[in-house]
């Protein structure tokens, strides 16, 4: 019984793992591990731009569908032209409002929006001149985290 437990040892190829198979196999198992790790981190990063581009659309249709809902004060959403939209001036509401005065308004809380959901972020409502303002170009910019440039979504609006 002694000389089989003998030959079961010294059996030639059944030698088990040395200890530089073990350490190749933890170089593969790691190697591995940091590519799901990058693909972690760039699905983070995938998920997060993808939120802000949400934002960004839903913001700009807002605008869209407050300035349809105001047609009398078209001029008065006009933001490069007119430099409106830095003070909230319907202050009982928009019930108080005319409609001029309800662009500014509109425009104000659209912008604080803005700031408050994009990082670094910036709007701009531009009128299409013509004989009758039927038109705009609703533009936003905000920085994405890793990206040098901003990042823009605009939307044109025809009335």
């Amino acid at each position: 019984m002694t000389d089989t437990l003998s030959q079961r040892m010294t059996r030639p190829g059944e030698h088990g793992f040395t200890l530089v198979e073990s350490l190749v196999a933890m170089v593969v198992i790691s190697v591995g591990m940091l590519g799901i790790a990058a693909l972690y981190v760039e699905g983070l990063r995938a998920g997060r731009t993808s939120v802000y581009r949400t934002v960004a659309v839903d913001l700009a249709s807002d605008m869209a569908d407050r300035i349809r809902a105001n047609p009398t004060a078209r001029d008065g959403y006009d933001v490069d032209a007119a430099g409106m939209g830095l003070e909230s001036d319907c202050v009982n509401g928009p019930a108080d409002c005319n409609p001029a005065t309800l662009a500014d308004d509109d425009i104000f809380w659209w912008k604080q929006s803005v700031t408050a959901l994009l990082p670094d972020g910036e709007a701009s409502i531009v009128a299409v001149p013509g004989p009758e303002i039927s038109s705009y170009t609703i533009t936003i910019n905000w920085a994405e985290p890793g990206v040098e440039l901003p990042l823009q979504y605009a939307l044109a609006v025809q009335l």
